[in-house]
Order: structure tokens, then C-alpha cells, then sequence
């Protein structure tokens, strides 16, 4: 698998308010949209989750708009592990317009590996660990 995942869509018309573009809290949705297929096709999903008795928490999200999205409009989502520590993850992001390739948001959020059952942080089990590259900064899109 790739260390950057990808995965493109249209923009729907309940993404726009009414200012006429993609609402702030769309990009948050999709943070957590294309970081919880990006683990899935890393074979991080529900299933083994559950079997570890573990989950992720987002402690903080950044968002930096550049450029407004409109309906219809292709959107190429991209995310990828940035770092780790004992029991935390940064994610970061690009949504870019595939027609002209501008990036219209960069996005961070760090995640908190915790037991489900008490909500507690713990060590990143190394099963998880191992199915995912850190993307150096040199190597971002």
C-alpha cells in the first residue's frame, strides 16, 4: 500500500452553505472520513480493533483554508501518518482540486490511541503500528 491514500469524490450540494462553498466543518468530516479509510485499507479496521479492545480519539484538529470548494467540483483527498509516539498519531491532510490542482485545505489532527472499555491512552499495539509508514516531511505532497 501506499504511505499517502487517496481517495477522490465529488462534492455533494449538502456540502455548501450559504455562502455559497464547502461549509468549514465539511473538510472536518471529511478528515474523518478518508482517515478512517485509510485505516480500513490498511487492514486497521472495526474488526481488529475490537479484537485489541482499542480505539482512536481525536485530541486536536487544525484546519488551514486556502481556496473555497463548490458543488460538483472533484476533490482529491490525501492523508497520511506524519508521526508517532507511545500512544498518539498526527495525521495530516490535502484536499486539492483535481481540475486544476489547487490545494484548497491542509489539515492536521492528532489522534489518541486508547481502550475502549476505560477511554484510557495505551501503547499502540504493534500490529497497528506496522501497517502504516510515517511520511517524512520532504516526502508530503
Amino acid at each position: 500500500m501506499p504511505k499517502i491514500f487517496h481517495h477522490q469524490f465529488n462534492v455533494s450540494e449538502e456540502a455548501v452553505d450559504q455562502n455559497g462553498h464547502v461549509n468549514n466543518v465539511v473538510y472536518v468530516q471529511w478528515m474523518q472520513d478518508v482517515a478512517v479509510m485509510h485505516s480500513d485499507a490498511q487492514g486497521c479496521n472495526n474488526d481488529l480493533y475490537q479484537r485489541l479492545g482499542t480505539t482512536w480519539v481525536a485530541r486536536s484538529h487544525y484546519v488551514e483554508y486556502r481556496s473555497p470548494a463548490f458543488a460538483g467540483e472533484r476533490i482529491d483527498a490525501m492523508t497520511w501518518i506524519a508521526g508517532h509516539k507511545r500512544s498518539s498519531s498526527v495525521r495530516q491532510y490535502r484536499f486539492v482540486r483535481v481540475s486544476d490542482g489547487k490545494v484548497l485545505a491542509r489539515a492536521e489532527t492528532e489522534w489518541v490511541y486508547v481502550k475502549a472499555e476505560s477511554g484510557r491512552p495505551c501503547a499502540i499495539d504493534s500490529e497497528v503500528l506496522d501497517a502504516f509508514e510515517v511520511v517524512a516531511s520532504d516526502e508530503e505532497p
